[in-house]
């Protein structure tokens, strides 16, 4: 079984309350007329995905809705993740906004006192994540990334801007860094032998380097030099997660390929591994 990610408390309820104040504050300054559009998710408005984070944390904080109706046939449902997802938009739908934003501040201010008085042991304690077995600190990393994609996707479906806030998003990258192994060596089915690099840029600027063997694994360095790398990779880090989250806003277009084009090609076409 491999280790549970360990992760310093502080840092991550930190980047997750910031991220929290940004959504709040972007989800304040849209009009009436935005908050009622579609967003770029499908079949959401962009006051919808205020309600999803209320209902994702409302049940880290054991808080449960009855379903309103079958949400299982909806063509954007997919999953029984979905299906609970949809239960909470439901519940929102037909409040007003003042009691939507009022739903979303009472709840982050229930799940930063919850954080806030955990201990370090706690917070690494098992868990069962969307990522699998894994720690509690593993979750609340999640937590922070996919808030900080639907910070990306009210910004695609208004002014088009980008993430300012370095805090949330490292610890964004970071999760998603976790996973390129996997899409790297599994979904994308990349040749053994074969090392790739992926240039980060944007609001965070990294380096993600990936050897495959008998398994992907990502290494701090390469033997050789990155030069030696068979495919990089160069993209901005709001395309990643866009990519990862299979949005329909993402463009493969966007990131260059350098070396194995076949290969760097699988990548991206394989990168869209959220559920």
């Amino acid at each position: 079984m491999a280790a549970k990610t360990s992760l310093p408390i502080a840092s991550v309820v930190t980047a997750l309350t910031a991220q929290w104040a940004t959504l709040d504050a972007l989800a304040t300054a849209l009009s009436d007329d935005q908050w009622s559009a579609p967003s770029v998710l499908p079949g959401w408005s962009m006051a919808d995905v205020v309600a999803h984070v209320i209902g994702t944390e409302s049940m880290l904080a054991g808080r449960e809705v009855e379903p309103r109706r079958d949400v299982g046939a909806l063509d954007h449902v997919r999953n029984p993740i979905g299906e609970l997802n949809e239960r909470w938009l439901d519940h929102f739908r037909g409040s007003s906004r003042g009691e939507v934003m009022a739903a979303y501040r009472e709840i982050v201010a229930v799940r930063t006192d919850m954080l806030t008085q955990m201990t370090q042991e706690e917070f690494d304690a098992d868990s069962v994540t969307p990522a699998g077995p894994e720690s509690y600190g593993r979750f609340m990393r999640i937590r922070v990334f996919d808030c900080w994609m639907h910070e990306i996707d009210i910004r695609d479906s208004t002014d088009g801007s980008a993430p300012t806030d370095a805090v949330p998003a490292e610890l964004a990258l970071d999760e998603i860094a976790a996973s390129l192994p996997f899409v790297v060596g599994k979904r994308a089915a990349t040749p053994k032998g074969t090392s790739v690099l992926m240039r980060i840029g944007g609001v965070v600027s990294r380096a993600i380097r990936i050897e495959v063997g008998d398994r992907a694994v990502a290494v701090d360095e390469f033997a050789a030099g990155d030069e030696s790398a068979d495919v990089v990779l160069t993209l901005d880090a709001r395309e990643l997660a866009r990519l990862a989250g299979g949005r329909r806003t993402a463009d493969p277009g966007r990131v260059t390929v350098d070396g194995d084009r076949t290969i760097g090609t699988a990548i991206l076409d394989n990168l869209d591994y959220v559920v």
